[in-house]
């Protein structure tokens, strides 16, 4: 039997972390507990009245945050606040698959226009992997915007 996975980021922002790979990854934010939310309504404002509502203090309530693959098929995303700073490589790494079934030149262009696009959202480009046939088929390294690296791959 296959399990389902969360993968969970530390972070100092969790709110704005997840808004990212939220517009990464085409994921959700999920409504709090016991909430509908009407179709269009923002579920991270729905939040913010669920925790004042709920008395969590307001220096409290970027404590965490969560996104969802709205297909149901991929992982659970978790971002939990922590104090301590990114200090070396990480120990888990994503590749955001940006080009499937792609190759060459083509597969490039793709790659680096999805770059562009997560560059204005807020990640860096760190380096760029050419094509190298049979081992790689070619990939762009970035970081979001916490420094937590990642491929387009």
């Amino acid at each position: 039997m296959s399990r389902q996975i969360q993968v969970t980021f530390g972070a100092h922002d969790p709110r704005t972390l997840s808004v990212f790979w939220r517009d990464v990854l085409g994921y959700v934010h999920p409504p709090p507990p016991g909430v509908d939310l009407p179709a269009g309504a923002d579920p991270l404002a729905a939040w913010d009245d669920f925790l004042e509502q709920a008395g969590v203090p307001e220096d409290q309530r970027n404590s965490a945050s969560a996104l969802e693959d709205p297909d149901g098929s991929g992982p659970h995303l978790y971002f939990q606040q922590v104090p301590e700073d990114k200090v070396a490589k990480n120990r888990l790494h994503l590749d955001v698959r940006a080009a499937p079934g792609q190759e060459g030149q083509e597969r490039m262009a793709t790659l680096e226009a999805e770059c562009e696009r997560l560059v204005a959202l807020g990640a860096r480009r760190l380096q760029r992997f050419e094509p190298d046939p049979p081992m790689t088929h070619g990939f762009i390294v970035m970081a979001d915007p916490e420094g937590n690296e990642f491929c387009l791959d």
